[in-house]
């Protein structure tokens, strides 16, 4: 299928792609990867009159460390993430969950800001992101604003986006001496998205937990902090005994709304939740 008639338009610095959303205010779209909208576009269930190419705005793909932080910019391709050792050394579950998703091909042109602005809730970036605690930092013609990433995930393909907005980067906080960190999942064989994906960040002292994040993608409508089995986590020396304990906990939410599909019941999910809860725990702590 084709899409509808659109004017496309190549921005070649954020200004310009901000100044061109506010001019068509409401009737335009990002292109990034294009791996969200060109197939709705197709589909015609999205009909934009004008098409922002955001791709080559220099700058816009940067990692870079700063301090404490790494930070990401929202251009940046998952191909990119995966390989980067920075990443590799500062949020190693972040690099995990780049390299997972989808194929090469869509790994190549892909971007962390588009897949975080979609909201897909089998990608694999929103568990790392909420996993990290990391700031999403959006812009628009108005200025610019930090958004928490607990509050960025509002519903099914919902974020806390803005009408105009872009986002310009992600900060992450660096992965310590004393922190462990792993993303595991259990994808789609078609598809290649999360069943089930897991993201977790320990910081340990010797073999005792002393902090612990824990999320979730694939399991509900949105992804979310397992408060259950961090609570398990936190204070405990991490044993076999104590892992496993602690995973059970997983999905025990009732006031969550759990996916459920041809595929995978809820019940299958709620099982896999726990399964790779273990076993991301596991690979941080090494084992």
């Amino acid at each position: 299928m084709f899409p509808a008639p659109f004017e496309y338009h190549r921005a070649n610095s954020l200004e310009e792609a901000l100044e061109l959303l506010a001019r068509f205010e409401g009737d335009a779209k990002l292109l990034a990867g294009g791996h969200s909208l060109i197939p709705t576009m197709k589909l015609r269930l999205n009909t934009p009159a004008h098409v922002i190419d955001i791709r080559n705005i220099p700058g816009f793909a940067e990692i870079r460390r700063s301090g404490d932080q790494l930070i990401i910019g929202g251009g940046t391709p998952h191909a990119a993430i995966e390989k980067s050792a920075e990443v590799q050394r500062s949020a190693s579950a972040l690099a995990h969950a780049a390299a997972v998703i989808g194929d090469p091909q869509v790994r190549n042109m892909g971007t962390i800001g588009g897949s975080l602005a979609h909201a897909e809730p089998a990608a694999d970036y929103p568990a790392a992101v909420l996993a990290y605690d990391a700031q999403i930092v959006a812009v628009s013609a108005e200025g610019e604003r930090t958004i928490p990433a607990g509050e960025f995930f509002v519903d099914l393909f919902t974020t806390a986006l803005e009408e105009g907005e872009i986002i310009k980067e992600i900060r992450f906080p660096v992965d310590g001496d004393t922190v462990r960190s792993a993303y595991l999942k259990f994808p789609h064989p078609a598809s290649r998205f999360a069943v089930v994906g897991c993201a977790v960040r320990l910081t340990m002292d010797g073999n005792t937990c002393t902090d612990a994040r824990v999320a979730f993608t694939g399991v509900a409508a949105t992804a979310f902090r397992d408060e259950g089995v961090e609570q398990d986590l936190i204070g405990k020396t991490l044993d076999d005994a104590a892992i496993k304990a602690a995973a059970q906990q997983a999905a025990e939410n009732d006031e969550l709304e759990f996916m459920e599909d041809h595929f995978a019941s809820e019940a299958y999910r709620k099982h896999l939740a726990k399964v790779y809860a273990e076993r991301a725990i596991c690979t941080a702590l090494g084992r």
